[in-house]
């Protein structure tokens, strides 16, 4: 196959910022959730981190892009389609996602496109706790026109952002990616990216989801919230069809992988966490990196598992591509 990882999924430049539990408060920001904004907002907001804390970072981000990051640094072949703006936002994205080796169309999409790139304020409290408040810009506007079909065919696995549930456009581009893959035998993972997904799309999360997905991933409150389950064993049952392998990442206890061949429980790499911005992002990049590579699912979670507790111990939803290559030579 000419890629391991073919992703689809939001384009969002991140602008990072260390905050404090004040500052939410004060400007009413949930905690810990992924909130859509609009420009007006995200404008005021971004003028009062400016002043008040200053950019800590500034990267290409949205939650398939960061895994398809992942997959490319360990060494895979990664492809993402996506929509940019023709604006200098956009030029940066484009430009960063192929200096960590990620092939896309982007240099066709960007010129065609009048509008604003979607940006991502990414605030992260003492606690290492994230929240974000996304203005999507011209990717709520991904559709299929923007999948490249041809690339998509020659990929061993398509990898979907629960995020792009909020669009109907993205929702329609998710099914029609779907439907191709099934076609020329692509394998098909999902996750679900947030709480908020399951918790305020949930008829769209089952349409996208269909008649199941190969690998899907969530963690353990976006598992209960989805199938209605307080309890995880529950949750686990409810959800298991629509997953051939089911993985459930359970923060500071490791993750659990539940296929036909049983169920694996991957152990947790205790560090002290200052940003987890990015970590389920990792987590979903390096296991698919270990699929696609014939791993069995005890050693892709062992990597992903170490690959997740590295990127925590930085702030930014990325490691470079020479930690990459430890947290590979460490499994």
């Amino acid at each position: 196959m000419k890629y391991d990882v073919y992703g689809i999924g939001n384009a969002l430049v991140d602008k990072e910022f260390e905050v404090t539990d004040a500052f939410l408060a004060a400007h009413g920001i949930q905690k810990g959730m992924m909130t859509l904004i609009d420009e007006a907002r995200q404008q005021q907001l971004l003028a009062g981190l400016s002043e008040t804390f200053g950019m800590k970072k500034r990267a290409s981000g949205g939650s398939a892009a960061n895994s398809i990051v992942a997959v490319s640094q360990f060494g895979g072949k990664a492809f993402y389609a996506c929509k940019v703006a023709n604006d200098e936002t956009g030029e940066f994205y484009m430009h960063d996602l192929h200096a960590a080796g990620v092939v896309t169309k982007l240099d066709q999409v960007r010129s065609a496109n009048e509008g604003v790139t979607g940006k991502c304020m990414v605030m992260v409290t003492p606690d290492a706790e994230r929240t974000m408040n996304t203005f999507l810009g011209i990717t709520a506007d991904f559709s299929e026109a923007e999948l490249h079909l041809e690339e998509l065919k020659q990929a061993n696995y398509l990898y979907i952002e629960g995020y792009l549930v909020t669009s109907e456009l993205s929702r329609a581009a998710v099914l029609k990616a779907r439907a191709v893959a099934q076609e020329h035998g692509v394998k098909t993972a999902m996750t679900f990216s947030d709480p908020s997904m399951v918790t305020y799309f949930g008829d769209g999360v089952r349409q996208m989801l269909g008649n199941g997905v190969d690998i899907l991933f969530c963690n353990r409150e976006e598992a209960c919230t989805f199938t209605g389950k307080s309890d995880l064993e529950e949750a686990i049952s409810a959800i298991k069809p629509y997953a051939g392998k089911l993985v459930v990442t359970l923060g500071g206890k490791g993750a659990l992988v539940v296929d036909g061949s049983g169920r694996t429980e991957i152990a947790a790499h205790p560090v002290t966490a200052v940003d987890t911005n990015g970590a389920g992002d990792m987590f979903a990049g390096a296991f698919l990196y270990g699929v696609a590579q014939g791993m069995d699912n005890a050693r892709a979670g062992k990597l992903a598992s170490l690959a997740a507790s590295r990127i925590v111990t930085v702030f930014g939803a990325r490691l470079s591509k020479e930690a990459h290559q430890e947290v590979l030579a460490a499994v």
